[in-house]
């Protein structure tokens, strides 16, 4: 199992590793609501390097979102490691890594928690990226979000446990 994020945080380019910031701890909390175990999953970014810029203090680096040529120079990278990995799931975590592998046209919003098909593992499914979640100003927005990125996850689970897909795939416009 492969989830795919988009780039590493300020906490992550210092710590050398994805998802080990407050995105990771999320990300981490809803594997375990889904019955995931972390050590399973091979946790990886589209883009290998923190793009950031200054806070106005100059105090603190913020995420700035990563270019369409950052992209492609980094794709080599993310390649070898589908090739390594050879992942039976592959998971989206958020719009950059969806449409990087999925498609300029897939779209998070309309399709989160679906199986597409992509020749890229046998099951692939996209959903919102944890970080985007830390942001949600509203406390209840953000439960409710958090709980349906949860559901996503449940759904890989049972991809996993029952070796087969619970919904139908759907087949993505080229």
């Amino acid at each position: 199992m492969m989830f795919v994020g988009e780039q590493p945080g300020d906490r992550e380019d210092l710590a050398g590793r994805p998802f080990v910031g407050p995105a990771g701890m999320l990300l981490d909390r809803a594997l375990v609501q889904a019955g995931i175990d972390r050590d399973q999953v091979y946790v990886t970014n589209v883009v290998k390097h923190f793009k950031w810029v200054a806070d106005e203090r100059g105090k603190r680096r913020i995420h700035k979102k990563p270019s369409a040529s950052e992209i492609n120079a980094c794709r080599p990278w993310l390649d070898a490691e589908l090739a390594v990995v050879k992942p039976e799931v592959l998971v989206c975590l958020g719009a950059t890594a969806a449409q990087s592998l999925l498609g300029r046209k897939f779209s998070v919003s309309r399709q989160r928690g679906e199986l597409v098909h992509s020749e890229l593992a046998r099951y692939v499914l996209a959903t919102v990226h944890p970080s985007s979640l830390l942001r949600m100003p509203d406390e209840k927005d953000r439960h409710a979000e958090f709980e349906r990125f949860v559901d996503d996850l449940r759904k890989v689970a049972g991809l996993i446990s029952s070796r087969g897909p619970s919904s139908t795939v759907t087949k993505l416009a080229s």
